[in-house]
């Protein structure tokens, strides 16, 4: 797209959009270009709504999802089963694993995975967090639901020798996720098979 074609306020926005992830410059414009054509009501609500994810979105005290109070909708919600507990990378992982509606438990956001090539450890992850919610929560079940990358791997190995010890069972989801695949992008059915199959870890 040439420089200089759009007024600098307009470009500005389209910047900014392109920077997301999955919005190329070109449909960064048709949003751009969409806003300046809506209402400024509906473009006052969406920069509300934007500035509110940051004011008014933290991480639930217990799982570390996203939540707008101390405790996120699902560690709140008493019919839950606490004794299965679903480990997952980030919020967006679990975001995907409820979207089919299968899975009755409770889960665990560690905030990462596992990377010797990053430098992150065990100890830069929630993983003591995990550990400390086990016995008071009466935990029956960990099931590990992680990518299927390298990293992926390394973190459900560590955590299956670690939780196994502590006499957990632990199971992990079904492959038919391909390797390298990422939970937040499988489809609602591939997602709930995965959860539905899963083996021993």
């Amino acid at each position: 797209m040439p420089k200089g074609i759009y007024p600098a306020p307009l470009q500005k926005v389209v910047n900014c959009l392109s920077k997301w992830p999955g919005i190329g410059e070109k449909t960064a414009a048709r949003l751009a270009l969409y806003l300046l054509r809506a209402s400024t009501a509906e473009v006052a609500e969406l920069t509300e709504s934007i500035a509110a994810l940051k004011d008014k979105i933290r991480l639930c005290s217990r799982c570390f999802a996203f939540a707008d109070q101390e405790l996120c909708p699902i560690c709140a919600d008493p019919d839950r089963y606490q004794g299965q507990l679903c480990v997952v990378a980030d919020p967006g992982d679990l975001l995907a694993l409820e979207r089919p509606g299968f899975f009755a438990g409770v889960y665990h956001v560690l905030g990462g995975l596992i990377s010797p090539l990053e430098g992150v450890g065990p100890e830069d992850l929630r993983i003591a967090e995990l550990f400390s919610r086990l016995e008071p929560e009466n935990i029956k079940e960990v099931v590990l639901a992680l990518n299927p990358s390298l990293e992926g791997e390394s973190t459900t190995a560590y955590l299956s020798e670690q939780l196994r010890q502590q006499g957990i069972k632990v199971t992990r989801i079904a492959y038919g996720i391909p390797m390298g695949g990422d939970l937040k992008y499988c489809d609602q059915q591939t997602l709930k098979e995965a959860l539905r199959h899963r083996v021993e870890a």
